[in-house]
């Protein structure tokens, strides 16, 4: 692999130096240093260098389902006319379904298989809330999938058993039903992370098959994913192949749904079922009562290094030091509050609302805590997530929770550690260091003023260049 010289990179937003990268790696910083025969140049003009960013939360394959998807909620749709001409308006796939996201109720009410017949009788069609929680199936859909003699526990029933078309945390059993398909292109995810600077993703969509798993570990060795790539709900087991890196098995996914929360035994029972592996947990709490329950069961099950809590969006002031205590991630996003925040504050009981997507008192307290973005469900632009972890104000402008908010070198660190440390140090632009990097157009201080990814103009991984303004 042919070396590269970076030229004048700011570095740590203190100084200037030259920086040269050969075998995917930093090997070498000086404030001047002299080219090599057939090394490469790259002229930083005084931008910041910086590690390549982290997002610790996304999901994958939905990002790819969502670029073919109809946008179904706002700021696209926001009322039923609006969602009625979006469904008339929608190309169906090469089976003649219509997928729809981003649905919330503010839209048309609650959608079930006989409000989404008055708007799209013809046509198989599913819709998903934009919490990632709920599909909302039309009679044609329901028809198709065989609603009515299945068995799945998240399966809404009238009172007479018939089902509704409203189906909770089925993801895998409807995945199963609907027409066969290849696995979906990464490439132009790739391409889109690439572009804001992140080099390194925690993939956490929760129980992924085996195909999936090598799928996404395809990506990577054929260069689709330039990414590290670090997965959530591989199955208990699954080792990643020595000759692919790039990918590691994190933590393993644990929802706790909102809509059908687990006893406080079988949870228990779970987490050291997972503990026993040696692999860690990493719970989707959302809810006061999920976060409560969890903890509960951490009491008698214990906790593994490496335990981590995915989302956090409520969080009693009062467990703030039972996390700290046992030394438990969180994952957070609080780029929801730039998109939905309005919604939080007027369904969120006012006293509550300092809990919601709680940053600055998790790190006083000493909980390691790293920012993600939760994409396709939440905004994936780091930048703004980071904007959004500082200023902390909703699409009104009011500001949720002004106590939490973080000082923007504290909400850039939050994307800085790697993949498998979320919430632990930094990461260093250093000779020794992998050659994932992101140079920025401006100093890092200018940056961190306003942060924005028009200010992301080359991004390394490997120490090659995947992305160039």
């Amino acid at each position: 692999m042919m070396g590269l010289l970076l030229r004048d990179a700011e570095l740590a937003g203190r100084t200037r130096a030259d920086v040269r990268i050969s075998g995917g790696l930093v090997t070498e910083i000086a404030g001047s240093l002299t080219r090599r025969t057939g090394e490469a140049e790259h002229d930083c003009r005084g931008g910041a260098l910086l590690p390549g960013l982290c997002d610790h939360h996304l999901h994958l394959y939905a990002l790819c389902a969502e670029a073919r998807s109809v946008r179904c909620g706002p700021p696209t749709v926001t009322d039923r006319a609006g969602l009625v001409a979006a469904l008339a308006a929608a190309r169906p796939d090469g089976h003649g379904w219509i997928r729809g996201v981003g649905y919330i109720e503010t839209v048309a009410g609650d959608l079930d298989a006989t409000a989404l017949d008055r708007m799209c009788p013809d046509r198989p069609v599913r819709v998903q809330h934009r919490s990632g929680a709920l599909w909302m199936l039309n009679t044609a859909a329901a028809f198709a999938v065989g609603l009515a003699s299945a068995d799945h526990p998240g399966i809404e029933r009238t009172g007479d058993g018939t089902p509704t078309g409203r189906l909770w945390r089925a993801d895998a059993w409807l995945r199963a039903r609907l027409p066969p398909a290849p696995p979906p292109d990464l490439a132009a995810i790739g391409t889109d992370l690439a572009r804001l600077g992140i080099t390194a993703v925690s993939d956490a969509t929760p129980d992924l098959d085996a195909g999936t798993v090598e799928a996404i570990t395809d990506a990577l060795r054929g260069g689709a994913l330039p990414h590290r790539v670090h997965l959530l709900g591989a199955p208990l087991g699954t080792e990643p192949p020595g000759e692919v890196p790039r990918l590691g098995i994190g933590p393993y996914k644990i929802v706790l749904a909102d809509s059908a929360l687990p006893s406080l035994d079988d949870l228990t029972g779970r987490i050291r079922a997972v503990h026993a592996t040696g692999r860690a947990i990493a719970a989707h709490c959302v809810t006061r009562e999920a976060l409560l329950i969890l903890l509960a069961a951490l009491e008698d099950a214990g906790t593994l290094p490496g335990d981590r809590i995915e989302h956090a969006a409520l969080v009693p002031a009062e467990v703030v030091p039972d996390l700290a205590r046992r030394r438990l991630r969180v994952v957070t996003q609080p780029g929801f509050l730039a998109h939905r925040g309005d919604d939080y504050l007027r369904d969120v009981p006012g006293s509550e609302h300092t809990d919601l997507y709680r940053c600055a008192s998790l790190i006083a307290a000493g909980v390691p805590l790293a920012l993600s973005s939760d994409a396709p469900y939440g905004p994936l632009d780091p930048w703004a997530v980071i904007a959004a972890a500082v200023h902390r104000r909703t699409p009104a402008g009011q500001v949720a929770g002004p106590g939490e908010r973080l000082s923007p070198g504290q909400a850039l660190v939050g994307y800085l550690a790697p993949p498998e440390d979320p919430g632990g140090p930094a990461r260093q632009v250093r000779a020794g260091a992998a050659a994932d990097l992101v140079l920025l157009q401006v100093p890092l201080a200018a940056a961190l003023a306003a942060p924005d990814a028009a200010l992301v103009r080359s991004v390394l991984a490997d120490g090659r260049l995947v992305a160039d303004a």
